[in-house]
């Protein structure tokens, strides 16, 4: 994967970076496995707005995940690398020999033709979707389980992974995206290799627009508000609006929101970075 880059010839493109689509194999996704996918624009059921800065943007249609992978000992072919709107990294679709498809997470190198299995026994190659006690230590996997059967949950995102560091009784040390070390069942499963799309984190938009056709409205910063609108507001002339909070009053820079007493704090091993 690489980034590509615009010459200045307009001002929407003078900033504007994204990744190339060499990787991405088709344009049309299986019908399929398509789902109607509804928006709010940010409100809720009585039409009240609970969520600003989200509406408009191009209609969007969702791919249905096999997050669990549960069929296990039988290898499926990629047919194809494809764009997903409703997440980072690209998806790969999986063929069975009994004719069924389904859509994953394709793991960065990972290419149609090539063939993926999951399940015990599986060996430890890209696309392949393990038992975290049959992964190798070292190995970096993502599309992680928090429980068994759960579905994959953590280390979903472009260019996320995590990495086994060891195993001790019934639990599989990981070092997460966050840098967080954690304990995780060894019976829950991940899927070998970083997920695709690594240099996700090096693109720019370039312009209002393109955010505005992934639906996200204009953000007003909180320190241009009046005091009736935001705790960072008024003052008179460019007022540096104090402690950095939220709308509600909840501090930011630094403040801790995780419950002191969480039941799966125990699994923490050692926190995240600051």
């Amino acid at each position: 994967m690489a980034v590509r880059k615009f010459k200045p010839i307009t001002p929407g493109q003078r900033h504007k970076v994204i990744s190339t689509t060499t990787d991405i194999t088709t344009s049309v996704p299986e019908k399929s496995l398509l789902a109607p996918k509804k928006r709010s624009g940010g409100r809720n059921n009585t039409g009240k707005m609970t969520v600003r800065y989200i509406g408009g943007g191009h209609k969007q249609r969702y791919r249905v995940i096999d997050f669990k992978r549960q069929k296990d000992g039988v290898p499926a072919v990629v047919k194809s690398i494809e764009y997903d709107p409703n997440r980072t990294a690209r998806i790969a679709l999986l063929q069975y020999p009994d004719g069924e498809k389904t859509y994953i997470i394709a793991p960065n190198g990972l290419s149609v033709g090539q063939s993926v299995v999951s399940g015990p026994g599986a060996a430890p190659e890209v696309g392949n979707c393990l038992l975290l006690a049959e992964v190798p230590l070292g190995t970096v996997v993502h599309a992680i389980e928090l429980y068994p059967g759960q579905g994959a949950v953590m280390a979903r995102s472009a260019g996320s992974y995590a990495q086994l560091l060891a195993r001790e009784g019934k639990y599989a040390i990981l070092k997460l995206p966050s840098g967080e070390t954690r304990m995780v069942l060894t019976t829950c499963r991940a899927t070998v290799g970083v997920a695709s799309n690594v240099d996700h984190g090096l693109e720019s938009h370039g312009k209002a627009g393109r955010r505005r056709h992934l639906g996200r409205r204009p953000r007003n910063r909180g320190v241009v508000m009046n005091p009736v609108d935001h705790p960072m507001g008024g003052g008179e002339g460019r007022a540096s609006g104090g402690h950095p909070r939220s709308r509600t009053g909840l501090l930011a820079k630094g403040y801790k929101t995780r419950a002191k007493k969480k039941a799966s704090s125990k699994f923490i091993v050692s926190k995240k970075k600051k």
